[in-house]
């Protein structure tokens, strides 16, 4: 369902849209709920990467997804990926 949503949102509005960036925080969200840890990792790189050019590095909704990001480096157990998260150097 949310696949399609996010699909959808990319059709109607274009993938930069903050409608379709919050579906792929939404999607992401799903998938680590499911354990699917490195899709979701991937969904929430993209979705950063986009809410940055958009938004803005500074915006809330590009600092949640920089939280999300943080969250779902430490599920996996990658501590010094997400202190360069934190710190602002996600690669």
């Amino acid at each position: 369902m949310h696949r399609q949503a996010l699909q959808l949102s990319e059709k109607v509005v274009g993938k930069g849209h903050p409608l379709t960036l919050s579906s792929m925080n939404s999607l992401a969200n799903v998938l680590i709920s499911q354990g699917k840890y490195e899709e979701a990792n991937a969904m929430y790189r993209q979705s950063l990467q986009l809410s940055e050019k958009v938004l803005g590095k500074e915006h809330p909704s590009t600092l949640s997804n920089m939280n999300n990001l943080a969250n779902v480096l430490a599920v996996k157990g990658s501590m010094r990926r997400q202190r360069r998260c934190i710190d602002r150097r996600c690669n």
